[in-house]
């Protein structure tokens, strides 16, 4: 069964790292937009290290017009963790909003969802079984070209399937944003002075075959 194109879009370092960076997030996201995804696929950690901020805002009464012209979000969230949803339902980055569950998804969140007019998309008995989830996207929506918005766990679960088509890196030089958590190489921290510079690149693999043996750069 066909599945959507999917990309992976990051900012990092070039030693690999999200963390001790200044991101310019006008930049970041004007590049992602050339991708004109379908769809954004999140991580439940990603969300949820947002819920203090959407915490703040207040929630609308009824369910937001949906747009055909924004693209579907879509969460990957197998526990039930995120409760936040009517704030994140309102935000205007996106359209439709879909969460990926699996068998073992508490029944009472799925009940959730359903009062909040949000589509469990059901894939995997433990886990959410992420090939079958990108099947049934493109199947049930014609998603067609999925953004990944997300952390290294959900990046990383991709990468092993290997499910994903394109690697996207918007990287910063100087190439060293600090000693933890491990990655290729060990250094301090950048100083405030090297955080602001303005020599970065935009870096994009693609694998060579469907199972993983390496990567071109183009």
């Amino acid at each position: 069964m066909p599945r959507p194109y999917v990309v992976l879009h990051n900012e990092v370092s070039l030693d690999g790292r999200f963390d001790h960076l200044n991101p310019d997030l006008g930049r970041f996201y004007a590049l992602a937009r050339r991708w004109r995804e379908d769809a954004t696929l999140v991580g439940a950690d990603t969300i949820l290290a947002m819920e203090d901020e959407l915490a703040q805002e207040e929630a609308a009464a009824d369910s937001p017009e949906e747009s055909a012209d924004l693209p579907f979000l879509v969460v990957v969230d197998s526990r039930g963790r995120i409760q936040r949803w009517r704030e994140l339902r309102d935000q205007p980055y996106w359209g439709r909003s879909l969460v990926l569950c699996s068998e073992r998804t508490p029944s009472d969140y799925r009940t959730m969802l359903a009062d909040l007019g949000i589509e469990a998309v059901v894939a995997g008995e433990e886990r959410v079984d992420l090939v079958l989830a990108l099947e049934e996207l493109s199947r049930r929506y014609d998603i067609q070209t999925v953004r990944v918005d997300s952390g290294g766990i959900l990046n990383g679960a991709l990468l092993r399937a290997p499910i994903w088509s394109t690697r996207s890196a918007f990287c910063w030089s100087p190439a060293w944003s600090g000693a933890t958590p491990p990655a290729h190489f060990s250094t301090p921290p950048m100083s405030p002075a090297h955080k602001n510079s303005s020599n970065c690149g935009w870096w994009r693999w693609r694998p060579l075959r469907t199972t993983w043996s390496g990567c071109a750069i183009w």
